[in-house]
């Protein structure tokens, strides 16, 4: 039997002593973040230590609320380098609490020094623990956070290189939704589609956040509609939180499991899986062998020429299309045929744009 080695019991304690401190501290600032940004209103020192209380309360059961001191104690260390957020807190008809900058939040400030030491401690806990089967779950996001932390340490070169997307937009509203979803709050969201000449503001009860390749969306209903709708949080202009006794659950649908039988989020409640059947030459065998298109497929066949058969039982829709257009003439829809006929028309249409002249 391999041999564990347990984590020193004052090592565990010390980090979770601090990181139980440190999480009610946190709470407060970023409560007070999430109100200075939200310029649709103006925020009295009284507002900010009632939504304080009201964020302990929900998140952590304490019911005993929050002086004003602490909030002001707060406000000075948001403002100060000492946490390394240097807050643009002022204040106007002095009682009226904003940023001077509408585009800041410590969400967007740099890891200090002081953080930095606090989760490498966390991380190497994390990977001592992982040893353990409760934890191998966690192997991915354990190698995330130390790759991280390399980097902004600069001490050595990464190791590893994750996938993202620089200018992808759209990140800063993921906390704010998570929020709303685990807090059942309704949302004012103004909106931009990419067909829409200008933006739309409208009510939504939020249910999941949801990442295709590196892009998040939101499902959710609107407060005018009947069915769940997708939102891109790159299309996402504003967000306004609602009196939370205005949210009404969707029933029916197991969010788990919503997306079990899709390619992507493209989505409605009616639609089903169908038997999908492909054919995979021989080059590209092995890879979607060793790396399935989606969580159904099997092996149905395999030739003698090292080609293959699968079978996907997914719904029929935008992404399962451009997942099949990428491999390009080196895959083969067998069935359902208007699937089939679908490819069939969109290469077509491709092939056109290259037998003719270029403009």
């Amino acid at each position: 039997m391999a041999k564990l080695n347990f984590v020193p019991l004052t090592s565990y304690h010390d980090i979770k002593n601090s990181m139980s401190t440190n999480k009610l501290a946190l709470i407060r600032y970023k409560t007070i973040d999430n109100c200075l940004c939200q310029r649709h209103r103006k925020w009295t020192l009284e507002d900010l230590i009632e939504k304080v209380s009201d964020a302990l309360y929900e998140l952590e059961g304490i019911h005993n609320g929050i002086s004003k001191r602490t909030i002001q104690g707060d406000i000075q260390l948001m403002r100060s380098n000492k946490l390394g957020y240097n807050a643009p807190i002022i204040v106007t008809d002095r009682k009226f609490y904003s940023y001077s900058d509408p585009t800041y939040s410590i969400s967007n400030s740099p890891i200090t020094s002081l953080d930095m030491k606090k989760m490498k401690e966390a991380v190497d806990l994390l990977k001592h623990l992982n040893g353990f089967s409760y934890f191998d779950e966690m192997s991915d996001m354990i190698l995330r956070l130390e790759n991280s932390l390399i980097k902004s340490e600069g001490a050595q070169k990464p190791v590893v290189q994750m996938e993202s997307n620089k200018l992808l937009k759209g990140l800063n509203w993921i906390s704010t939704l998570h929020h709303a979803i685990l807090e059942e709050i309704p949302l004012l969201i103004t909106y931009k589609s990419f067909k829409s000449l200008g933006p739309i503001q409208d009510v939504y009860y939020p249910y999941l956040l949801k990442e295709y390749r590196n892009r998040w969306f939101l499902i959710c209903k609107p407060k005018k509609g009947n069915l769940l709708i997708t939102l891109a949080l790159d299309r996402i202009v504003d967000i306004d939180e609602m009196a939370k006794n205005g949210f009404i659950p969707y029933e029916g649908i197991d969010f788990d499991r919503y997306f079990a039988d899709t390619i992507g989020v493209t989505k409605s409640q009616k639609d089903r899986g169908q038997k999908v059947i492909l054919k995979i030459d021989s080059f590209n065998a092995p890879y979607v062998e060793t790396k399935p298109l989606h969580n159904s497929q099997q092996i149905i066949h395999k030739k003698d020429d090292g080609s293959i058969m699968i079978r996907l039982d997914v719904i029929l829709n935008f992404e399962l299309e451009r997942e099949i257009l990428g491999f390009g003439e080196n895959i083969e829809v067998i069935a359902p045929r208007n699937l089939r006929d679908r490819i069939k028309k969109r290469i077509s249409k491709n092939l056109q744009q290259y037998t003719k002249e270029i403009e």
